[in-house]
């Protein structure tokens, strides 16, 4: 049984592991894309959404994508089953005659399952702020929104960007 317990602890170890959160994300992002020019990004992942001149001739870019919407199923209470009760009597009417009578109550219908919470939708994408300086290079980049990734991963900017640290 201990053996059991430790195994499903390390497997679960194991696949948090390979979770990659915002930060870490970021870092990652950051690591590969400051420097660039960041027409080499959009040309990459997709162009911007908006852009504003800074007064010190940068420019904020914001850009969105890996845009997807995840369907979450509902989740319901499993009810108990039906109680039922079983009675039998056995009676002797005349010697040597011998009547056994089985009665059932209760049964019926079992209760239907209860709705813990209803089926939703989720929106998942990746928003980052890239600031770039007047020759164009990446200056700055990080997320600003970033939803839980489609599978086990905190960041869907690290699937949508390939932004997982190396172990």
């Amino acid at each position: 049984m201990k053996i059991r317990i430790a195994a499903i602890a390390a497997l679960a170890a194991a696949v948090l592991a390979g979770c990659t959160t915002t930060e870490e994300a970021n870092t990652v992002i950051q690591s590969r894309w400051i420097g660039q020019p960041a027409e080499l990004f959009f040309t990459q992942y997709g162009p911007p959404i908006s852009e504003f001149p800074m007064g010190s001739g940068n420019i904020l870019y914001t850009w969105r994508g890996g845009d997807k919407t995840r369907y979450i199923p509902p989740t319901y209470a499993t009810p108990a089953p039906a109680q039922t009760t079983t009675r039998t009597v056995t009676r002797e009417p005349k010697p040597g005659v011998t009547v056994t009578k089985t009665t059932t109550i209760g049964g019926g219908y079992a209760a239907q399952p209860q709705m813990i919470s209803p089926p939703r939708y989720e929106e998942l994408y990746c928003e980052l702020q890239i600031t770039a300086d007047p020759s164009d290079r990446i200056v700055a980049i990080r997320a600003t929104n970033d939803t839980d990734g489609e599978g086990l991963s905190f960041s869907r900017c690290a699937e949508v960007l390939n932004a997982h640290p190396q172990k």
